[in-house]
């Protein structure tokens, strides 16, 4: 590591902690010239797979372009940027799992739904609307009916006992 003052070769770490919920070291480094302290982050680069489209054309994954997809679905729906931020990151994790050098959008596409399903209906609906390029009103209902089944298998209340006397048992007041 250079020394950012007087551009020496050698420096000593004095100090090392992880930052950035364990993504990141953070390293206290002194220059064994000129004295002076300063600290660097090191993180791993991981290397993201490249997109393949369905016209045959390869491009670097974009996470910023995933997100503004998201976002755009999600306009005006109750979800945190932070649940949005942290879909992200589980979409490119597990493409990073996958430890292909190349995916099909497709498949991008298809995790992005699965996310957008456990973060809001609407939005899967929306983003389904647009990437399965619906041509009709069936093509709706097909999506909604596939919705519902997989929110009824996914109801956790929906074979408990009532908690207080006079509830029904696996109901949803909210509904």
């Amino acid at each position: 590591m250079h020394c950012p003052f007087c551009g020496h070769e050698e420096t000593k770490v004095t100090d090392s902690r992880l930052a950035a919920e364990g993504r990141q070291i953070r390293r206290r480094r002194e220059c064994l010239k000129c004295g002076e302290r300063f600290t660097t982050f090191e993180s791993a680069e991981l290397v993201m797979p490249h997109v393949v489209k369905s016209d045959g054309r390869r491009e670097p994954f974009d996470a910023t372009k995933l997100a503004a997809g998201m976002y755009r679905a999600l306009e005006k729906r109750p979800v945190s940027s932070d649940a949005v931020e942290q879909a992200v990151e589980r979409i490119c994790h597990r493409l990073r799992v996958l430890g292909e050098r190349e995916v099909p959008s497709r498949t991008v596409g298809e995790l992005v739904m699965e996310e957008l399903r456990h973060l809001d209906e609407v939005a899967y609906v929306r983003f389904a609307s647009v990437y399965r390029s619906f041509q009709d009103v069936e093509a709706f209902r097909e999506t909604v009916d596939h919705l519902r089944h997989h929110r009824r298998r996914r109801d956790p209340n929906r074979e408990q006992l009532p908690l207080l006397p006079g509830e029904q048992a696996g109901t949803d007041k909210e509904r």
